[in-house]
């Protein structure tokens, strides 16, 4: 919920002069006083939250039921909803605002204008968000920018975390469930990800390859921090867990860090595609952390130039010869001290 205060207070922001621009450009001079550019304002605050309030609850866990739903009926829902939503609250803030009953000339002259100044805006903004969040806003601003119709290097941190025993458990709870399994862990572990600067690079069966662009603010260790926070948001959920499939999942995750090419591929269906040894290594460290027995193994090249915090106990591994690779690496176990 914390990421919802920042673009709350932007559309309210926005609301309140969208508000007043409408008194400017739609309504008599006659009634261009103080109060009345406030009320608009305000009028404009209520119709953005409110659409902005049914936007968060449709990208909630709340409103699962939906997702269940075919696309067509899913997106129908979602625009009446909002369409009646927006309108009872432009109808609302009428009578709270201007002290008078409703009138059937501000019903149907200016009423139907103010719906659709606030309703098809709301939702070109709200399918903007959407489209974010399916290839998201840093890798849709430089698509768009043209960044990666050629292979571009970068320096990247690569978390790969997977699912421990997802095979058993399917072979235990069946595939559909396990399924339902992996997306509820996926959802719950968001939120600790986009908190410490983590972007999702893609879901592959069990497991999610996440990224950092490695600068100087990595040197804090937050993608370090973020594994710690994703065990911290399964634990809190524990219960929820247990009752919902007999089980808590556990996980196990890779760090690196290194050059990596990122390329535009594809052509039916474009996406971006990282390559090198940078993620070959990443996933050959989690596939590691098996055989090791520990939860998280870091690279020597990403602890170099790394602060970690005093909670954390760093136990070096020596060399290791990973799978696929001929060369050895310095690998490291971290964990949280008790």
């Amino acid at each position: 919920m914390r990421r919802a205060i920042t673009p709350t207070l932007v559309f309210a922001v926005n609301g309140f002069l969208v508000g007043m621009a409408y008194r400017y450009f739609f309504d008599l001079p006659i009634e261009a006083s103080v109060s009345n550019y406030l009320r608009s304002g305000f009028h404009g605050v209520g119709m953005t939250l409110a659409g902005w309030g049914v936007h968060l609850y449709f990208t909630s866990r709340r409103s699962e039921w939906i997702k269940k739903w075919p696309l067509l009926i899913d997106l129908a829902v979602r625009s009446a909803t909002m369409a009646v939503v927006v309108a009872s609250v432009i109808v609302g803030l009428e009578v709270l605002l201007y002290w008078h009953r409703i009138e059937a000339k501000w019903l149907f002259g200016a009423f139907p204008g103010i719906v659709a100044i606030g309703f098809f805006p709301s939702l070109l903004v709200f399918s903007a968000f959407e489209l974010t969040r399916l290839v998201g806003s840093r890798v849709l601003f430089n698509v768009a920018l043209g960044r990666y119709r050629s292979p571009v290097r970068e320096a990247r941190v690569l978390m790969f975390l997977d699912l421990a025993g997802s095979t058993s458990l399917a072979e235990t709870m069946g595939e559909l469930r396990v399924q339902g399994l992996l997306t509820r862990f996926f959802f719950d572990i968001d939120g600790a990800i986009v908190a410490h600067g983590g972007e999702v690079h893609a879901y592959v069966g069990d497991e999610v390859i996440v990224t950092w662009p490695l600068d100087e603010r990595m040197s804090g260790g937050r993608c370090i921090d973020c594994f710690f926070a994703i065990a911290d948001s399964i634990a809190e959920k524990a219960g929820s867990y247990r009752q919902e499939f007999g089980m808590v999942p556990s996980f196990r995750a890779g760090l690196h860090a290194g050059h990596v090419v990122i390329s535009e591929c594809g052509s039916s269906r474009r996406q971006l595609a990282y390559f090198g040894d940078t993620v070959n290594v990443t996933a050959r460290l989690q596939e590691h952390c098996k055989e090791a027995g520990r939860n998280l193994l870091v690279s020597a090249e990403l602890l170099r130039d790394m602060k970690l915090k005093p909670a954390f106990a760093v136990e070096p591994l020596g060399e290791v010869r990973l799978r696929g690779r001929e060369a050895a690496i310095d690998v490291f176990a971290v964990e949280r001290r008790s």
